[in-house]
């Protein structure tokens, strides 16, 4: 007998307010020169459509901020575990923005998010150490694979690892971009279990490019329309044809070098659950795995997606993805008792990361 990682729950919070392709069509868009687009704005808004498959996407509500998202998150995947909250370790929350209360466009990260979910949840131990992690998209993967060295090592034997962001506040709605963005939060408990044979956690893979222009590929900059004075504020920006290319080269390299650590041939994925940023990039991603491996395409069944009607939420989209399909929401998917899942991101920094992971 050995221990290993297991995921024992989840849980999401899931915006209820709704926004459609259509809403967006009274705006005025620009390019990234700062130049107004002479299309009609309902053509840009059906490319960008066909580009992202992105029809709808949820927002959260003005009464709502990023601590209690992350929070409902994290009391749903309590709930769904059936464990004394008092025996979570370690709090690891990420995400990108901070708290982004309603009508501010800051960084708001005093005191950060992990004791504010803490203190929501009334978890009393000063035992549980709540952290925050900023590792842009790919954050809570990062966070899922921190705590396993963590509970490997001993340090630790339940860890609570939440993504909650509310990028629909640090958008700038002249910029076509700011179609792709939305908000949730998602959350995973992690703890040690023994087994006979390998499960849970496999094997892990991450890297960071920062030494080129790729870091600057996604940043904070300020408003896409120069006639709008505001020095003060800074919204969400992208270098769209960079991440996508800089996506497509690593991630699928990157769950690659993951199967060969595991020793688990492609084959035996049942599900890949790949950060839901754009439909058109995450199908690339896995038939580009799919060829590497000799294999001509991927078989539908293994790819879930929740981008159409989630959009992009950053560091929550794999694991409100999990959930949408452990609480049997997502139709034509399930995660059985051995089955073995693929998890991959890729995001600002830039960085991409990778676990397999065996149910």
């Amino acid at each position: 007998m050995s221990l290993h990682t297991k995921v024992i729950s989840t849980g999401a919070y899931l915006p209820q307010k709704v926004i459609k392709n259509e809403d967006f069509v009274s705006r005025s868009f620009f390019n990234k020169k700062g130049e107004k687009m002479t299309k009609p704005t309902k053509e840009i808004v059906k490319k960008l459509e066909v580009i992202s498959e992105i029809k709808e996407r949820r927002y959260a509500s003005d009464d709502i901020d990023n601590s209690q998202m992350a929070y409902l998150a994290s009391e749903n995947a309590i709930q769904s575990a059936g464990i004394d909250r008092e025996t979570i370790d370690q709090i690891i929350v990420a995400h990108n923005f901070g708290n982004v209360p309603k009508g501010e466009k800051h960084l708001d990260t005093l005191p950060n998010i992990a004791a504010r979910v803490k203190q929501k949840l009334n978890i009393k131990s000063e035992s549980c150490v709540a952290y925050d992690l900023l590792f842009g998209c790919p954050g809570w993967l990062q966070g899922v694979i921190q705590a396993h060295l963590y509970l490997k090592a001993g340090a630790a034997k339940r860890i609570l690892v939440v993504g909650s962001d509310i990028l629909s506040r640090l958008v700038d709605e002249n910029d076509l971009d700011s179609m792709l963005f939305a908000d949730g939060a998602g959350a995973t408990i992690l703890e040690l279990q023994s087994s006979e044979e390998p499960t849970g956690i496999l094997a892990f893979d991450t890297i960071s490019t920062c030494h080129t222009d790729d870091v600057d590929y996604i940043y904070s900059g300020k408003r896409i329309d120069k006639s709008i004075e505001d020095e003060s504020i800074y919204f969400l920006k992208m270098n769209g044809r960079g991440v996508y290319k800089y996506g497509l080269e690593k991630v699928p390299a990157a769950i690659n070098a993951c199967l060969k650590k595991a020793g688990v041939k492609v084959e035996e994925v049942s599900k890949f659950l790949i950060h839901q940023a754009n439909g058109k990039m995450i199908k690339q991603m896995v038939q580009k795995v799919f060829e590497a491996n000799g294999l001509d395409s991927y078989p539908p069944e293994v790819l879930p997606l929740s981008v159409s009607f989630m959009g992009n939420s950053s560091v929550a989209t794999i694991p409100t993805l999990w959930d949408l399909i452990n609480q049997g929401e997502l139709e034509g998917h399930e995660i059985n008792s051995g089955d073995v899942i693929v998890l991959a991101s890729v995001g600002a920094g830039m960085h991409a990361n990778c676990v397999i992971y065996k149910a």
